[in-house]
């Protein structure tokens, strides 16, 4: 086998722009290179590719077959050498690629949807890969380097991390049609901690944010059963299994689908806010300072 062929995208280029134009010298006028320097790199392509490429005349250059052959390659990589560039700087700009984004059930169920649609719209060959998490479970990926930012929950100890609030996320209380609280308009928590509970299941944060309220008032809540999804303990309160504590954006969202009656909390601790959670803004990519500021942080 030969030696491999080295051109390169100069010598490309301008072996394009000599045979479009006719001739070495008004190919190396449209390729900004004095005569010589084009004609000896046209010499040193030729040599190279070990083959003549080009016939010359008085009247200026037409392509062998060899030529023809390798200006229509040229032409083919140049042209993929533009969009891969247009690509790049897309990618750069943040209106290219797919963004990881994490998010708690309230997030992925209120502020996301409505959010996301317009941004997303705008942005037509940039993604989001959209991932549901506990917001004590994003504040790990984050603080791990795993995750670039989250939205979570305020009830969970971020330390170390930047939060930013968008959107209330309050807390409410969730009732079979028929119960005795069903026509409350707001309910203490302290007057519902004998009721039986429907609890998430353990290690949720959530769940653990509710329990430490119960304690501090010397508490245990009756779990008569505990749930995965939020789902699934709006559907056991519409069988009149018990009640649940659940964020409002949830209890919007689902009770179309299950018959109950949320009541508000009136408690601060229920008054929880929605955080875009990250490390540093300047550790993020431009699409993710984007997609945030759009959301409703920014630096």
């Amino acid at each position: 086998m030969g030696d491999p062929m080295r051109f390169d995208l100069a010598d490309l280029r301008l072996f394009v722009s000599v045979v479009d134009a006719g001739s070495i010298t008004a190919g190396a006028k449209q390729a900004n290179l004095a005569l010589a320097s084009a004609s000896e790199r046209i010499s040193n392509i030729e040599s190279d590719a070990g083959v003549v490429l080009l016939e010359r005349s008085r009247k200026g250059v037409v392509t062998t077959e060899a030529g023809e052959a390798l200006a229509h390659h040229a032409r083919l990589i140049l042209r993929q050498h533009d969009v891969l560039q247009g690509e790049l700087r897309d990618f750069g700009a943040g209106t290219r690629g797919t963004l990881l984004l994490y998010a708690n059930t309230a997030a992925l169920m209120g502020l996301l949807p409505q959010k996301l649609a317009p941004w997303l719209a705008q942005r037509p060959r940039l993604n989001i890969d959209l991932r549901e998490r506990t917001s004590a479970e994003i504040v790990k990926l984050i603080d791990a380097g795993l995750a670039e930012a989250g939205v979570i929950s305020d009830a969970v100890d971020a330390t170390g991390l930047t939060i930013q609030p968008v959107e209330s996320d309050h807390l409410v209380l969730i009732v079979p049609v028929g119960h005795r609280l069903a026509e409350s308009k707001t309910v203490h928590f302290a007057d519902v901690t004998d009721e039986q509970f429907i609890g998430l299941e353990t290690g949720s944060a959530l769940q653990d944010h509710i329990d430490a309220h119960a304690a501090k008032l010397r508490k245990t809540l009756k779990l008569r059963i505990r749930m995965k999804s939020f789902e699934g303990s709006c559907h056991m309160v519409s069988e009149g299994v018990g009640v649940a504590i659940i964020p409002l954006a949830v209890s919007r969202r689902l009770h179309r689908r299950y018959p109950f009656k949320s009541i508000a909390i009136s408690d601060d601790w229920a008054r929880r806010r929605l955080c875009l959670c990250f490390q540093q803004w300047s550790m993020l990519s431009k699409p993710m300072q984007s997609l945030l500021t759009h959301l409703g942080g920014g630096a």
